[in-house]
């Protein structure tokens, strides 16, 4: 395994970019129409993924790597969580 020379070269990283995307794909949709802070909250939270694990590993030491890899992983529960109650709203479930 290669050392990762910048934090473009994580495939946590790059998976965290795939998540962005799609974000903001679906946000584009019909059922966001019209929640504007729902659309928001989950596009700030996906981006928020990405620049915490951009950030953590600029800061050059493990322990604060894992520090904001942990932010990362509680960012991502975020949109998780916003993404499951928009599919039961919409789905009246």
């Amino acid at each position: 395994m290669e050392k990762a020379e910048g934090f473009e070269d994580l495939v946590v990283w790059q998976k965290a970019r795939e998540l962005v995307k799609r974000v903001y794909e679906l946000t584009k949709g019909k059922e966001f129409a019209r929640d504007f802070s729902l659309v928001d909250q989950l596009r700030r939270a996906s981006v928020s993924v990405l620049s915490n694990i951009a950030e953590g590993f600029e800061r050059g030491s493990n322990v604060e790597f894992i520090q904001f890899l942990y932010v990362a992983k509680g960012s991502c529960g975020e949109v998780r969580a916003q993404n499951r109650c928009t599919w039961q709203e919409t789905r009246g479930t």
